[in-house]
């Protein structure tokens, strides 16, 4: 029997009353249909990270451990001053490793814009980290009025066709690189690049 691939969906937002919740919850419900994937939830305020980059402290060990055990990861963010959020940036940012070789692919919300211009950042920083980027992603324009506290999203036709466009592209993508990563670990790559420049 084959082994799921596991999928990480990391929460953009840490707001009270967050809109993220929702998308959440629709996202992970709509992702049912996709059994080849082994779903785990990564919200940041499950996670008492320190301020600083204190790197030995437990909590950067236990968010550390469960992205690197990620094949594939969807970012549900939103969109605040044409931009993604500082909390999202921190949880990048503390890490290197667990992106590399790894597909990423995108479900946002905002205002006119849907969060688009939070994602165009969003691939800019994940190209630095060696991750791939799905081109096809989710949005959700002025989303508010939108979703149900259950996650429930009115016509959502339109949405699920993004979805399972976009779920395709990262299912393929997920399966080249786990036995890319598989057949060769990136690091090794890393680390030949490294030598050959000192």
């Amino acid at each position: 029997m084959k082994t799921p691939t596991r999928l990480a969906v990391i929460y953009g937002s840490r707001r009270e009353g967050r809109i993220c919740d929702r998308v959440v919850k629709w996202l992970t419900q709509e992702l049912v249909r996709f059994p080849q994937f082994d779903i785990d939830i990564i919200d940041p305020l499950d996670f008492a990270l320190p301020a600083n980059r204190d790197m030995t402290h437990p909590e950067i060990d236990r968010l550390a451990g469960r992205l690197g055990m990620a094949d594939a990861f969807i970012i549900v963010t939103p969109e605040y001053n044409h931009s993604f959020t500082a909390s999202l940036k921190s949880i990048i940012d503390f890490f290197f490793e667990p992106w590399q070789g790894k597909p990423v692919a995108f479900v946002s919300y905002g205002g006119i814009s849907g969060g688009l211009r939070a994602v165009e950042q969003l691939r800019l920083v994940f190209a630095e980290l060696h991750a791939v980027t799905i081109r096809d992603s989710v949005s959700f324009a002025a989303p508010w009025n939108r979703f149900d506290t259950d996650g429930r999203l009115d016509n959502p036709a339109e949405a699920m066709r993004l979805l399972d466009r976009m779920m395709t592209r990262l299912e393929w993508w997920t399966q080249a690189l786990v036995a890319a990563r598989s057949d060769r670990p990136y690091t090794d790559i890393e680390r030949r690049a490294s030598f050959q420049t000192r």
